[in-house]
């Protein structure tokens, strides 16, 4: 049986407490305990970006070409669980022709509102991927690659069907590098792309930030000659590219867009888009 505390009596033991705390922490000179930190984010919670913008920020208008540079590029977006049910005609009335959807993360998470996502893009007419968020320490590249063709990451040739995207950018569960050497991380890297090969026929698109490339592989330049590149930078123009690459496929303009956060624009008019789709 619980006693109704009135209060009155609430109140008298509260202040009681108070000046006994206070007067012990007067005696002995010694501060309250720190408040312990925030944990960080779950495992299976990243999204494309989380690592580039915590990073790099964003500066000035972000996006901001010219009208001509504009006309020659086709606007897309990226999703992820944190979008859940997506304006997707919203999104196709106001100009966005391609999304992707990220698929998986590491060998054991899954988008549970993956299909919705990926298949609502494709009814309203968009050209639409997958994309995997990496990360090495969580397993090597080559499983990680198997999981994400195992879970939505294929390909195919309908010319409406992106190449899957390896996310590979700072890690926000931790070390930067996740843990490995720059050798080390292009070793990672080129098992997964190898993998992703073999099982689909297509050289998957590597999204990354210039600054990320350069900390954690050292500025290794092997790829640009086979992966297409989507670079990550909140600002007014793309600004440099990471080591290996003379010209980007993609470019991740805003995290902080319209209908969805993050928006971006293929290099090149909707035929070229779905050519690239094609293979």
């Amino acid at each position: 049986m619980r006693r109704r505390i009135s209060t009155w009596d609430g109140l008298s033991r509260l202040c009681v407490a108070v000046s006994v705390s206070g007067l012990l922490l007067s005696l002995t000179g010694m501060a309250p305990a720190p408040t312990a930190a925030e944990p960080g984010p779950v495992r299976g919670s990243a999204y494309m970006g989380i690592g580039v913008l915590a990073h790099d920020g964003a500066s000035g208008r972000t996006g901001g070409v010219s009208p001509e540079e504009r006309a020659g590029q086709t606007e897309g977006v990226d999703v992820s669980s944190y979008q859940r049910d997506v304006a997707w005609t919203g999104l196709w009335s106001a100009g966005t022709r391609w999304a992707y959807t990220k698929a998986t993360e590491g060998t054991s998470y899954r988008n549970p509102y993956f299909e919705d996502q990926y298949e609502g893009a494709y009814d309203v007419g968009m050209v639409r991927g997958a994309y995997h968020f990496a990360t090495p320490d969580g397993g090597s590249g080559t499983a990680q690659a198997d999981y994400f063709v195992d879970h939505g990451g294929g390909w195919s040739g309908d010319g409406r069907t992106l190449p899957g995207a390896l996310d590979i950018e700072w890690n926000p569960y931790g070390d930067s590098c996740y843990g490995k050497s720059a050798s080390g991380m292009v070793t990672w890297i080129g098992d997964f792309l190898n993998r992703y090969k073999a099982r689909t026929g297509r050289n998957a698109v590597i999204y990354t930030s210039t600054s990320w490339w350069s900390s954690c592989t050292g500025g290794y330049r092997g790829f640009g000659a086979t992966n297409p590149l989507w670079v990550a930078r909140y600002a007014s123009s793309v600004g440099a590219l990471p080591a290996g690459w003379s010209a980007y496929t993609m470019w991740q303009y805003t995290s902080s867009g319209q209908t969805v956060g993050d928006h971006d624009r293929f290099n090149g008019a909707q035929d070229a888009l779905r050519q690239f789709a094609a293979g």
